[in-house]
């Protein structure tokens, strides 16, 4: 499978909300396949359908050991009133880094390849990757939600301490 070009935080269409998926057919999971293959060519965690110049309600996170979190129509149902500050970037968004606040824990309501509706409630890292790419679904990009953005010293200072 080829990469897929990621699109630039300039481009338009990544200021739209992208459309819901209404057709749970063969062409869903071709999708799912051209955005993981562009995940790990780009060395990503998390990539969304917009990014890859597809107008769909439809994302990938890579959840580690627990395997691949395939997001389609998703929708945060809840938050939890803990929130951390943690360090952001995006393929989109290429050589910037920034300090964004979110909730630690969420329940989301999404859909999987069948059409079936999925309910899942996710902690930490795996809640900040959800929110950042529900948020990419929706037009908003992580420098929109940025509390500060993070210079490259600062940045080498932060990957030191990981």
């Amino acid at each position: 499978m080829a990469m897929k070009k990621i699109l630039n935080y300039t481009t338009s269409n990544l200021r739209q909300k992208a459309a819901p998926v209404t057709k749970f057919d063969e062409q869903l999971p071709s999708l799912i396949q051209d955005l993981e293959d562009t995940m790990y060519e780009a060395g990503s965690q998390a990539l969304a359908a917009p990014q890859i110049g597809v107008n769909q309600q439809v994302a990938l996170i890579d959840m580690g050991e627990d395997g691949l979190l395939q997001l389609i129509n998703p929708e945060v149902t809840s938050t939890g009133a803990e929130t951390a500050t943690e360090l952001e970037g995006c393929l989109s968004v290429p050589d910037r880094y920034g300090e964004v606040t979110r909730s630690r824990a969420i329940v989301v309501k999404s859909y999987d390849l069948q059409g079936n509706q999925v309910e899942l409630t996710a902690y930490d890292d795996i809640a900040r990757m959800i929110l950042h790419e529900i948020d990419t679904l929706n037009g908003i990009l992580f420098i929109d939600r940025m509390d500060r953005e993070v210079s490259a010293v600062e940045l080498e200072a932060y990957l030191e301490d990981e």
